[in-house]
């Protein structure tokens, strides 16, 4: 079991329950699954880099990325239906908590000048919380001389949570750097 999963069993769960008191144990929200996303606008006259999105995210979560095609064609952005537009990941289990651990613990501290995320503007309304990275080097997989273009990425970390104040509360829980 990780580390992760480990501190949610011990401390999340007991802090959950005494600030909302819950009165079941499976009232608790934990975390579902997390989705590491990249869409590169280049992509669309280079085919080839949707390959280096594949490699940097596989090397990043550890697992292998579906290609995202697009839905429909649309003649102004030069785009075709079906042609691939970015590669993306769905975390769920030891992975998922690994790779939560990597980026509170590893990759957002690496982040220049970063003091934190707002708390208001990423949750949905239903406890789901979306950040977005703006380089891929920040994490320790990446090796900076084998990148050929620093992309961005889309994280989303997808809870049982039913409000934001309890995603907000399990997010911080697990450690996640939020403003004050």
């Amino acid at each position: 079991m990780t580390r992760y999963k480990e501190h949610y069993e011990k401390n999340v769960k007991k802090t959950m329950q005494d600030k909302f008191n819950y009165k079941n144990v499976h009232q608790i929200p934990k975390i579902e699954k997390i989705v590491v996303s990249s869409v590169h606008r280049d992509c669309v006259t280079n085919g080839k880099i949707v390959d280096s999105i594949v490699n940097d995210l596989s090397a990043i979560t550890g697992q292998k990325p579906v290609i995202t095609r697009a839905k429909k064609s649309i003649a102004s952005f030069k785009l075709r239906e079906g042609q691939a537009l970015g590669a993306s990941v769905t975390l769920r289990g030891a992975r998922m908590y690994e790779f939560l651990d990597r980026l509170v613990n590893f990759s957002l501290p690496r982040v220049k000048d970063f003091r934190g995320y707002n708390s208001k503007n990423g949750f949905d309304g239903s406890g789901n919380y979306t950040l977005g990275i703006k380089e891929q080097i920040t994490f320790p997989e990446i090796n900076y001389d084998k990148i050929d273009k620093i992309r961005g990425l889309g994280i989303a970390v997808v809870t049982t949570a039913k409000n934001n104040d309890e995603g907000r509360e399990l997010l911080r829980a697990f450690g996640f750097p939020f403003k004050k």
